[in-house]
C-alpha cells in the first residue's frame, strides 16, 4: 500500500511541476552548463574496510538545448571489518558503475534523464532517473523535481540457487530561493519506498546459546520486505564581501523501521589570491536504532525480524574535513583551457551506542562498545572546453 501511495504522489508532483513550467512567466532563456571532463580518485580506509578507485565523467553539449554525459566508476573493496571477522573471512571484490545521461533545455525548464547500472559479483542494480527544474519569479526561485526507479538483483557467492529481487521508488522535490544579494536558501524533500529482499545475505545476528562452548549462536538476519523513508533538508549559503562563503545545512530523516536521524554540517570556503581556495568543514550525524535491531538476542528466533547490522544500531559520527582547490591559469592548463584541481581530506569518527565488538574476546554481552575512525581522500581534476 505504501508503494502505491508514493506512486500516486509521484504522478501528482509531475503534473503540478509541468503546470508550473507551462504557466510560468517567460524571460531570458537559461543556458546549459559548460562542456567538461572530470577525473576523480577516491580512497576510504577505516574499520577494517578499504575502498578505492577511479572515476571519469564526460559532459558535452550537442547544441544550445541538448547535452549528453557519460560516467564510469570503479570500486576496489577489501573488507576485514568487525562484522566480517566475527562470522566469516576477509574478502575482496570490485564494483563497476556506468551511467549515461541526456539533458534538454527549453526556455527556463531543464530536463535530464539518465540510466545507470552498478554491478558486483553478487549484486546488480539498474536504475533510471528523471529530473526537471524550472527558474521562475525573475530567476530568483528554482523549483525542482526528481523521480527514480531502481531494480536490483541480489545473489550470494557460493550459492547458485540464491537469487532475490528488490525495487526502489524515489521522489525528490526542492525549492531554491535567492533572498538577498549574498544569501540564498534551499529546501529539499525526499521520499523513498523500498520493497523486496532488503537485507545482506551474508550477515548474521547472534543470540545466547548455552549449548555452545562460546555461549553464543548465530542465525541469518531477517528484515521486513518493505521500507518507507522520508528526509527533509534545509541549507543556506552566505557569500562574504571578500569572496569567501559560509554554508550550513540541517537534514532530518525518519523511516518505517523507526530510525530517526539528524545531520548538521557547517563549511567555510576562503579564497587565497586568485588561484587557490581552501575549504573547512565539520559535520555531525546521529541516529536511533531500528525497531528490530539488537546486539544480542535472548534466544534463537527471538522475534519475527532480526538485525545486527551496526548501521541499523544507535550511533553517531563526527567528520572534520579540509580541502584545497587550485584554479589552473589557462597558460598552464591543457590546451590553454580552463581547469581546476582539488584535494579533499575527511576524518570521520564513529561511535556505536549499542553494538559491541565480538572479536574483543570478553564474556558475551559485556564486550566493549565498538567505534572506529576512517580517512577519506578525494583527488579531483576538471577540464572545461
Amino acid at each position: 500500500m505504501a508503494v502505491i501511495s508514493i506512486r500516486s504522489v509521484l504522478f501528482s508532483f509531475v503534473i503540478a511541476l509541468l503546470v508550473i513550467c507551462i504557466t510560468s512567466e517567460e524571460s531570458q532563456a537559461a543556458v546549459l552548463q559548460p562542456d567538461r571532463i572530470d577525473v576523480l580518485y577516491h580512497s576510504y580506509d577505516g574499520g577494517g574496510m578499504k575502498i578505492d578507485g577511479p572515476a571519469i565523467l564526460l559532459r558535452k553539449k550537442t547544441s544550445e538545448t541538448f547535452a549528453v554525459s557519460a560516467y564510469y566508476y570503479v570500486d576496489s573493496i577489501s573488507s576485514a571489518s568487525v562484522d566480517v571477522m566475527s562470522t566469516a573471512s576477509p574478502y575482496t571484490e570490485k564494483r563497476k558503475e556506468a551511467q549515461l545521461g541526456l539533458e534538454y533545455l527549453h526556455e527556463k525548464t531543464l530536463m535530464d534523464i539518465s540510466v545507470r547500472q552498478s554491478a558486483e559479483s553478487d549484486y546488480l542494480a539498474k536504475s533510471i532517473n528523471l529530473n526537471i527544474s524550472q527558474d521562475t519569479f525573475g530567476d530568483l526561485t528554482n523549483l525542482s523535481l526528481g523521480l527514480a526507479y531502481s531494480d536490483n538483483e541480489v545473489k550470494r557467492n557460493g550459492d547458485e540457487f540464491f537469487n532475490e529481487q528488490s525495487q526502489q521508488y524515489r521522489l525528490r522535490a526542492g525549492i531554491s530561493q535567492i533572498l538577498t544579494r549574498n544569501l540564498s536558501m534551499n529546501l529539499n524533500f525526499e521520499a523513498v519506498a523500498d520493497e523486496g529482499y532488503l537485507n545482506n545475505p551474508y550477515r548474521s545476528v547472534r543470540y545466547i546459546d548455552n549449548t555452545q562452548p562460546s555461549g553464543v549462536g548465530y542465525q541469518s538476519e531477517v528484515y521486513p520486505n518493505t521500507r518507507n523513508s522520508f528526509a527533509s533538508k534545509i541549507s543556506a549559503s552566505y557569500y562574504l564581501p571578500y569572496r569567501a562563503a559560509l554554508f550550513v545545512h540541517y537534514r532530518y530523516f525518519s523511516d518505517s523501521w523507526q530510525i530517526d536521524a539528524t545531520d548538521v554540517e557547517v563549511s567555510y570556503r576562503h579564497p587565497i589570491a586568485d588561484v587557490f581556495e581552501i575549504e573547512l568543514k565539520v559535520r555531525h550525524y546521529q541516529q536511533t536504532q531500528a525497531s528490530f535491531y539488537s546486539d544480542l538476542f535472548a534466544y534463537q528466533d527471538a522475534q519475527n525480524y532480526l538485525a545486527r547490522d551496526k548501521e541499523l544500531s544507535e550511533f553517531d559520527d563526527l567528520t572534520v574535513g579540509v580541502g584545497f582547490t587550485y584554479f589552473v591559469p589557462q597558460k598552464y592548463s591543457f590546451g590553454d583551457l580552463r581547469s581546476e584541481a582539488s584535494l579533499q581530506w575527511d576524518y570521520i569518527k564513529f561511535d556505536y551506542k549499542n553494538f559491541r565488538d565480538p572479536t574483543a574476546g570478553d564474556v558475551v554481552g559485556t564486550e566493549p562498545l565498538y567505534g572506529f575512525s576512517a580517512n577519506v581522500i578525494r583527488i579531483f581534476y576538471s577540464l572545461y572546453f
